[in-house]
């Protein structure tokens, strides 16, 4: 009897160390795939990053999985959930508009959906790091977003970020949704909390989503805080991001019908050297394809 106990207690020591082995190496290469850029933001290769980053995403899922609440494997499942709706379906949508109207429908549809999947994954991030702030959110978003306050505020500007850039982007293609409308204070709050916190973060990230978020309201009341967030923008990241010229032409020259201005910003966002930033190679090729196709459709644009 007593072998029998010796060997239960034996097997269940190597099971629960199986385990914990399992999840210290799931936890590691989470920590791994959190830290730092990723290899899919430095590349070049639209179509490349295009084909690999639904394996990509599946695999983040999986460890997610065996690490429900590893947040940084939450943060990398919310930005590459963004960039590849953002860049794979969001842009198709616009770009088959014009001749199908029901097929860009159905994209903007699917880019809504995915936005939300990211957005879910980021509140859960922010949940872990900051319990109670995912229900009361929705309810009181500026209280909510007070929470994320204290020593490591700082260090989570960039779930406050991928938490309203996901959920405004999801609130961009259901402009015709009113529940999503209502959420729009939300957004607002996250990124007015993260510009307290951290205003300089990744080179001006928050003053550029500012930029196309206040656009977005379509109030022309809004011009001289478009103004504002573009210029601290610029001064942050050193003119390297050709999304920023890209995102202020459609929000100022286009709306006022400054067909110098729009042309002479895309041609600043076609003339940003990729290897300046490397580590947002990829954005600024998405965003140089895209003042590519802006460029291509000004008779259609301006008057």
């Amino acid at each position: 009897m007593r072998t029998l106990k010796t060997i239960l207690v034996g097997s269940v020591l190597i099971l629960v160390s199986a385990c914990s082995v399992k999840r210290y190496a799931v936890d590691t290469i989470g920590d791994l795939l959190a830290s730092g850029d990723s290899v899919y933001e430095s590349d070049d290769d639209i179509v490349l990053i295009g084909e690999a980053l639904p394996f990509s995403l599946k695999l983040v899922e999986s460890l997610l999985n065996e690490s429900p609440h590893h947040v940084g494997l939450l943060l990398s499942a919310a930005r590459g959930y963004v960039l590849y709706a953002y860049a794979y379906v969001h842009h198709e949508a616009d770009v088959v508009a014009l001749d199908d109207i029901d097929r860009a429908r159905e994209l903007r549809a699917r880019a809504g959906k995915l936005y939300l999947r990211a957005h879910g994954y980021a509140v859960r991030a922010m949940e872990e790091a900051y319990p109670g702030l995912a229900p009361a959110i929705e309810e009181q978003p500026q209280r909510a977003v007070a929470m994320v306050a204290g020593n490591n505020a700082r260090n989570h500007v960039p779930l406050l970020y991928w938490t309203a850039a996901s959920l405004g982007l999801a609130i961009a293609v259901s402009k015709q949704d009113a529940s999503m409308l209502a959420r729009l204070p939300e957004v607002e709050a996250l990124l007015e909390r993260a510009l307290v916190l951290d205003e300089s973060w990744d080179e001006g990230a928050l003053h550029e989503f500012m930029v196309t978020w206040s656009a977005a309201q379509l109030r022309r009341s809004n011009v001289e805080r478009i103004r504002h967030h573009y210029e601290r923008a610029l001064a942050l990241s050193s003119g390297r991001r050709a999304s920023l010229f890209v995102g202020y032409a459609e929000a100022v020259p286009l709306p006022g019908q400054d067909r110098a201005g729009f042309r002479e910003l895309l041609e600043k966002a076609l003339a940003v050297d990729l290897d300046a930033d490397p580590g947002h190679r990829l954005m600024n090729v998405i965003a140089q394809r895209r003042a590519s196709w802006l460029l291509g459709r000004i008779d259609e644009l301006f008057l």
